[in-house]
């Protein structure tokens, strides 16, 4: 029979880094391989709807020679009939993270930016929300990815999670930061919840906080969902949508 030669596929951004990981996976240099270009990839609109390559590399020339097996104590009549524990491949949940931060780097690339981009798992607000992915950008003179009052940044988010939606045929919920940017404007936010919390107890009448992002506005209802003499609403439409802080009254007293 033929000899059967390695091969496997290969994923990245371009065919060439698809090419140089599958030659380090193998441990060859990229000539021993016969390289098959499955989809060479292509960019969108800002990223939108980019693919990244695919390749089918299979090994040239001599097929090196399985490492030989360890010795079987002669006293040890079972283990020939245990198998050797594969290697774990990587979990989807490592692929997903992957996917999320090679695309916001893609992103940024486009733009013209240098930055170093990190991803991991982040910790969901409910017990049946799914985990997050929050990806972090860090580097110099990057204010021109949050933009005003954090707009660049949203709609950075937002492209992000369709591209990556796309790429895992699921919804994935990522949570792109730069620089803290979205850490310190949560603080800022859960502060100003409180208060203006304290600011409608005290006067006795509604606080109306201004129009915000629905991110933004999640923050203030969830800092104060708990609290015992006032409430959150929303109100308004569209970019003008804002929250209003509203103390209790004792027919509220069991009003979320």
């Amino acid at each position: 029979m033929p000899e059967s030669r390695p091969s496997l596929e290969m994923i990245a951004p371009t065919v060439d880094e698809a090419v140089a990981r599958g030659a380090a996976e193998l441990g060859v240099t990229p000539d021993r391989l016969l390289v098959e270009v499955l989809d060479e990839g292509g960019h969108g609109m800002l990223g939108l709807g980019s693919r990244q390559a695919r390749v089918r590399l299979t090994l040239l020339g001599a097929v090196p020679s399985p490492r030989p097996a360890p010795a079987v104590p002669a006293d040890d009549e079972d283990f020939d009939d245990e198998e050797a524990p594969a290697e774990d491949p990587a979990s989807p949940a490592d692929h997903e993270i992957e996917v999320a931060r090679d695309t916001v780097r893609e992103l940024v690339s486009l733009m013209g930016l240098t930055a170093r981009v990190s991803g991991r798992w982040g910790e969901a607000d409910e017990p049946d929300e799914p985990r997050p992915v929050l990806v972090d950008i860090r580097g110099d003179d990057l204010s021109l990815l949050i933009g005003r009052r954090g707009e660049s940044l949203a709609a950075l988010q937002y492209i992000t999670r369709l591209i990556v939606g796309k790429e895992l045929g699921d919804y994935l919920p990522i949570v792109v930061d730069v620089e803290g940017y979205r850490a310190r404007r949560e603080r800022q936010l859960r502060q100003l919840a409180r208060r203006m919390a304290e600011q409608a107890v005290e006067r006795g009448r509604t606080m109306t906080l201004e129009p915000m992002s629905p991110a933004e506005r999640r923050i203030i209802h969830l800092e104060l969902r708990d609290h015992q003499r006032v409430f959150t609403e929303s109100i308004g439409e569209g970019e003008n949508r804002k929250v209003t802080v509203v103390p209790r009254r004792s027919e509220d007293s069991g009003r979320l």
